[in-house]
């Protein structure tokens, strides 16, 4: 859950987005080092009248400002190329939800579960519950078992949408007639809370995404509930 004058990311609840803020604060010492090096070097010229003016070649730093940056890419890119392809790998899922984006809701579809469908609309400021978040709190939470391996299915009805809930590292856009796929696994129990990230029209601010994760039981007491 975000919090007034936050300046990080959320704290993780999936795996994924445990290795995307690693991955965050990896890239950003990288950028620190290179800074500092820039710095210091626009500081000696400053601070110093030792200059090259005669030089005219000099094999060896260009052979070194050519192979360092590639060098720091690598570091870069190894990292973000593992993170990507675990975000597209799925084996064996536990349950499937189709997620449906319209103007201005979602629809959600477990297809596991024969006729466990609904939609989620935001709740009116002037319908909230005490405590409850003004513009996130929906009329049904998406709920599921918590530590495990979950497909979501996402597509929209009418025009462009996205699926985006920061704490688990998701945001797949909902485009109609297409269907997208991500996976999530939520590592423990609670609330997470998301929006439409694709502007849809002029209620694109009020379609809040809610994931609520539970023990494998109480799923299941909900699932029996909804269905019956």
């Amino acid at each position: 859950m975000a919090h007034p004058a936050q300046l990080g990311f959320q704290n993780a609840a999936s795996p994924i987005m445990e290795e995307l803020l690693h991955f965050h604060d990896h890239a950003l010492m990288i950028v620190f080092l290179i800074s500092a090096l820039v710095l210091y070097i626009i500081s000696l010229m400053l601070s110093t009248k030792l200059t090259h003016t005669n030089t005219m070649d000099a094999q060896e730093v260009e052979m070194v400002w050519t192979i360092l940056p590639a060098i720091i890419l690598i570091l870069i890119a190894l990292p973000s190329l593992q993170i990507l392809y675990l975000m597209d790998e799925i084996n064996n899922p536990h349950l499937t939800i189709k997620a449906i984006g319209h103007q201005w809701y979602w629809s959600y579809e477990y297809t596991d579960y024969e006729n466990l469908l609904f939609d989620s609309y935001m709740i009116p400021t002037s319908d909230l519950y005490p405590g409850g978040f003004r513009l996130l709190e929906v009329d049904h939470r998406v709920v599921v078992p918590m530590e495990s391996p979950i497909r979501v299915l996402i597509s929209a009805e009418d025009v462009l949408h996205s699926w985006a809930i920061p704490a688990l590292g998701i945001k797949t856009d909902a485009v109609p007639g297409r269907l997208n796929q991500t996976t999530m696994i939520t590592s423990h129990p609670g609330l997470f809370y998301g929006q439409c990230s694709e502007i849809c029209g002029s209620n694109h601010s009020f379609m809040p995404i809610v994931i609520e994760s539970t023990p494998l039981k109480h799923f299941e007491s909900w699932s029996k509930m909804m269905i019956t």
